[in-house]
């Protein structure tokens, strides 16, 4: 096995682990590890933009708001506060840094999305934003040389010793070689988990091995059920799901049923810009009721040149699909796309287990509630990326033993059963555990699930099953969840429990070994 030492040890290339490994590396050495390359990730593909209230029409108060009431009564006040006036901060930070964000007549462009009061989205690149940003980063992060990366390199366990965290065991996905990266600190940014389900907007990659991984080591996972699909993902036989950014409806677009009818006009004030758990719900009923697979978006009534300008990267990719974007009608259908819940945190990125910090996707932050506001995710990252490299630089380094560590292997004849089992998995959670839910089917669900986690009563020392494994329990995690909370909220509907119930206005927390708790929100 192959011995690293850093300060920091960051897992993850999408803007959180950017963040994190750019912070980190101003306190001391970072190794920056990554299952692909680094720059493949949910951030690297984010077509929408970066929430942030720094227009002159806008406050951080009025941001609250708006995460606020998209997070249906479960966001923490506390968190939610220093993600709206620190992200105004890191924002103006990147501008600082001659981050290139979109201009008219040499002004900030804000852009809108559904759930905002105020136009406060900044984008770049028109739809590209993710990229921009990420990239720009990464060559920040690349031209620090306390910050060495590999890549193709899959994280499989924490290291914990007496009840610390010091450090992660990984293969070398091209050689098949063990690697012990040792660190006073680990910070987690391993991204989500939606590609558990059949359609999905991320890259294969989100499969939530870090949320696995914590969960083996003893960390508090809260918020598993809120799954967000995002509405309008275009729906082709046989292809790939394509993401239609959400600014593309805060330009104007319009959603369309087969009768060619603007269903939402109905349903919220905010018609197509009403929050995402609306909006997907919505277009579900719609398909149900129609016996229908899919609803449709419409530019057709908008300027032609300003869209294709605005949204030239989406323009270009739904050519290569046989659509215009300013003409057609584009055949959509929700796909799921974020994951709400998470590795609990404080507000520094901290966990229960000293030496472990999360941020991004793979973190509950208490931020989201139960319903991401548009355009919040990516500057989480940036915010909490931050706070999390802060307080790892302030860790001891602990005595250790590397003597007792397992060796895993990669055996490419085990690949087929993966991916079988992943296939059955993802069929399962999209029959019975997508956007409507109901006792039976997540009883049925669990039980199946059971069933292959049995199969693995301790990690397995082989990688592809391990990602059974990890598939599998993160699956787990979220319909154990989804049945506990006999409601409906934001990103989980339960259509035996229609209605929302106060008396579920918490979080629900899982632990290995330990029955579900319950958390209060911190008001």
């Amino acid at each position: 096995m192959q011995i690293f030492e850093f300060d920091t040890v960051v897992i993850g290339s999408g803007l959180a682990g950017l963040s994190a490994a750019y912070h980190s590396s101003g306190f001391g050495t970072v190794g920056f590890v990554t299952k692909s390359e680094l720059d493949t990730s949910n951030s690297y593909y984010a077509q929408g933009g970066i929430a942030a209230a720094i227009a002159d029409d806008d406050t951080p108060e009025l941001h609250l708001i708006d995460t606020f009431v998209a997070g249906r009564g479960l966001c923490d006040r506390d968190a939610v506060e220093v993600l709206v006036n620190e992200g105004r901060d890191r924002v103006k930070e990147l501008i600082e840094m001659n981050m290139d964000f979109d201009k008219e007549n040499g002004k900030l462009m804000f852009g809108l999305e559904g759930g905002h009061s105020r136009r406060r989205i900044l984008h770049a690149g028109g739809d590209a934003t993710g990229k921009e940003v990420t990239s720009f980063l990464l060559r920040k992060v690349k031209g620090r040389e306390s910050v060495k990366s590999f890549e193709y390199t899959a994280v499989v366990k924490l290291i914990q010793q007496n009840g610390c965290i010091i450090g992660v065991q990984a293969i070398d996905l091209t050689t098949g070689n063990n690697i012990i990266f040792k660190a006073k600190a680990v910070i987690l940014a391993t991204g989500g988990l939606s590609r558990v389900f059949e359609r999905s907007t991320n890259p294969h990659t989100a499969t939530g091995d870090g949320i696995a991984m914590a969960y083996y080591a003893g960390a508090k996972i809260a918020d598993m059920e809120f799954i967000q699909f995002h509405p309008s993902v275009l729906s082709v036989p046989d292809k790939e799901a394509f993401l239609i950014s959400e600014a593309v409806r805060g330009e104007g677009a319009w959603l369309l049923n087969k009768d060619g009818e603007r269903f939402m006009k109905d349903i919220h004030p905010l018609a197509e810009l009403a929050p995402r758990d609306i909006v997907s719900y919505s277009i579900y009923k719609q398909l149900r009721k129609t016996n229908t697979d899919v609803v449709y978006l419409t530019l057709k009534h908008l300027d032609s040149k300003k869209i294709k300008k605005r949204f030239h990267n989406i323009y270009i990719k739904l050519k290569e699909y046989g659509f215009d974007l300013t003409k057609d009608l584009l055949p959509i259908a929700p796909a799921a796309h974020y994951m709400v819940g998470g590795i609990r945190t404080g507000l520094y990125g901290e966990t229960n287990i000293n030496g472990l910090f999360v941020c991004g996707e793979t973190a509950s932050t208490g931020v989201m509630g139960a319903n991401r506001l548009a355009s919040n995710s990516l500057l989480e990252c940036l915010v909490f990326g931050k706070r999390a490299s802060e307080k790892a630089a302030t860790v001891k380094a602990v005595s250790y033993n590397l003597d007792n560590i397992k060796t895993i292997h990669l055996e490419p004849k085990n690949e087929q059963q993966f991916l079988e089992m992943k296939n059955e998995i993802a069929t399962l959670m999209s029959k019975n555990v997508g956007i409507l839910r109901e006792k039976t089917g997540l009883e049925a669900t669990l039980s199946r699930l059971n069933e292959i986690c049995r199969q693995f009563p301790e990690l397995p020392d082989e990688y592809n099953l391990i990602k059974i494994k990890n598939t599998a329990e993160v699956s787990r995690l979220i319909t154990r969840s989804a049945l506990t909370r006999e409601e409906s909220r934001g990103g989980h509907i339960r259509e035996d429990f229609p209605e929302e119930d106060p008396g579920f206005e918490v979080h629900i927390t899982q632990q290995i070994n330990k029955p579900i708790t319950f958390e209060q929100i911190r008001k």
